[in-house]
């Protein structure tokens, strides 16, 4: 009796594994597929689609050990595209926004925060669509938002639209917009993964799990660079409005 019972209790374990491994898989496909072409927004991909096996914390867990991942891969390859002053002033900024982030989730419910963010991004791309001119934003400008993207990134893992409205203002390069992108999550991600790790919420375990999908995820950054490579600049920012569009609904709602 008692063995019965002990093997339909694997059996079940392991199907729930397997489930776990097959949308670990796909979101994380999907996610960093378009974090590798458009530079930012693979949470935003990969998040809706682990939480349908994944709880939110074990989801939050696997995302950064992604984008650490991602960013070990992409940085060096995109260093010389890097607006190097701009991912300095950024990274100041973040780390602050960032302990303040974490001091938040840790002691409040912030979730009227998000809707706010949501409600500010779309304020954003409304601009961005109706406006004739480009939004000009001055030093002390990007230096607010910077803090503000290192915030929302300690609470919510959202900082991206924020931090693309900082990088796109500074420069009209598709390429530099793509890879400071990547550089600022990158030391983004270095801030987030040891507070995870001390909050217990990042284990070995996740690091295991990471390694069983990681050819997938390969994949993705491969077929990613290729869909960049084919694209030109007013699809690339149609794509960076319309992913900004998608977060503030998602933010929001």
């Amino acid at each position: 009796m008692r063995s019965s019972i002990s093997l339909a209790v694997n059996s079940k374990l392991k199907k729930m594994q397997t489930e776990v491994i097959l949308v670990l898989a796909l979101g994380i496909f999907a996610g960093f597929f378009v974090q590798t072409a458009i530079g930012f927004a693979g949470a935003l991909i990969a998040l809706p689609i682990l939480l349908f096996s994944i709880q939110l914390p074990d989801a939050v867990a696997y995302i950064s050990i992604f984008y650490l991942y991602s960013s070990v891969f992409l940085i060096a390859k995109e260093w010389n595209n890097i607006d190097r002053n701009m991912l300095f002033r950024l990274a100041l900024t973040s780390i602050v926004g960032v302990v303040l982030g974490i001091l938040v989730l840790a002691n409040s419910k912030p979730l009227i925060l998000k809707k706010f963010l949501g409600i500010f991004i779309l304020l954003y791309v409304a601009y961005g669509i109706l406006g004739k001119r480009k939004l000009q934003l001055k030093k002390g400008g990007v230096i607010g938002l910077g803090v503000l993207a290192g915030f929302f990134s300690g609470v919510f893992s959202t900082g991206g639209p924020l931090y693309v409205m900082c990088i796109e203002n500074q420069t009209n390069s598709i390429k530099s917009i793509r890879a400071t992108m990547i550089g600022v999550l990158g030391l983004v991600t270095l801030t987030r993964i040891p507070a995870l790790a001390i909050g217990g919420i990042l284990t070995f375990n996740h690091l295991k799990m990471t390694l069983i999908v990681f050819p997938v995820f390969l994949l993705a950054q491969f077929l990613g660079k290729q869909a960049f490579k084919k694209t030109n600049e007013p699809l690339y920012e149609k794509s960076i409005l319309l992913l900004l569009l998608v977060s503030g609904l998602t933010l929001l709602f």
